[in-house]
């Protein structure tokens, strides 16, 4: 059985082809509005759409800044490349994230990009980045994660030898606010990466915005993997992020439904830029189940 909680939904603004105050505008929008509970960037160096030469912003950088300027939202990166930062170094990064935050942190991490997209496999070659396969992302996926709750909760430093990741007196000081860390969700739809998700998620994000049936089937199979180690599937909540729609809301409201009935209770809402006036507060409107909403406390 999976989770029959509230949904919990939030917004996700990629920063590319947008400048900073356009994308802090939203969130500080966003912040005053009880029934957006949390809100996303992504992590590509370089832009996965539109001008490829535009701007595209680093993500935990960026995630800072907003984490800085805002004081309610949860907050993360959907989902950090495991492929751009040791896993060390990364729990450093949002650790100091999570205490800017006040304990806000939801922190988002994957395999990295897929093989096929061009677009977003060019950025590797463009900052020096090794690309490995699709087996090997998956292994060191599951040795980041491992390492990074490790750094997060121990208090003693300790050596990791592991097949992709190695570490000699790895500690991290200060230790995130959140106890015993900040939730960890995993991003991805590939069998190996729900295999890592069974073990060490919290929550589960896919995109979606395409067919419900193979996002469903994807969830049943991680409620088979979970079995499979003996873990309650219920335990993992179930993330889908699905693109906004401006001009035909009645599109986006038809895929929550989906989403809603599939067992989905975390759910992403992507909003294209450039973004409008008053977005965030379009989107509470417009979007967000009136069963759904609460009155502004």
């Amino acid at each position: 059985m999976h989770s029959t909680s509230p949904p919990r939904f939030g917004i996700m603004t990629a920063p590319q082809q947008v400048g900073y105050h356009d994308v802090l505008r939203v969130w500080r929008e966003a912040d005053t509005i009880p029934q957006i509970e949390h809100a996303w960037l992504f992590d590509h160096l370089m832009p996965i759409g539109g001008d490829p030469d535009g701007p595209a912003y680093e993500g935990w950088t960026l995630l800072s800044a907003l984490a800085a300027q805002t004081r309610r939202l949860r907050l993360g990166v959907l989902v950090t490349s495991n492929r751009f930062r040791p896993p060390a170094m990364l729990a450093k990064i949002a650790a100091t994230v999570d205490e800017v935050s006040g304990g806000r942190l939801d922190f988002g991490i994957g395999a990295g990009s897929r093989p096929g997209h061009p677009l977003a496999r060019r950025e590797y070659d463009a900052h020096g980045l090794p690309f490995h396969d699709a087996a090997h992302a998956a292994e060191s996926l599951a040795e980041a994660c491992a390492v990074i709750r490790r750094l997060w909760t121990e208090t003693e430093p300790f050596d990791f030898h592991g097949a992709h990741v190695r570490l000699t007196g790895a500690f991290c000081n200060p230790k995130p606010v959140q106890r015993p860390h900040p939730p960890i969700l995993i991003g991805g739809r590939s069998s190996p990466t729900l295999r890592v998700v069974a073990e060490h998620a919290d929550i589960w994000n896919i995109p979606g915005g395409g067919d419900i049936h193979d996002v469903a089937g994807r969830s049943a199979l991680l409620d088979r993997y979970c079995a499979e180690i003996g873990r309650d599937p219920a335990s993992i909540t179930r993330s889908i992020h699905l693109p906004v729609s401006y001009d035909r809301p009645a599109v986006t409201r038809d895929a929550i439904g989906e989403a809603l009935d599939a067992g989905f209770r975390h759910i992403v809402l992507g909003l294209p830029a450039p973004y409008p006036s008053g977005v965030a507060r379009w989107a509470a409107g417009e979007l967000i189940p009136a069963d759904n909403r609460r009155s502004i406390l």
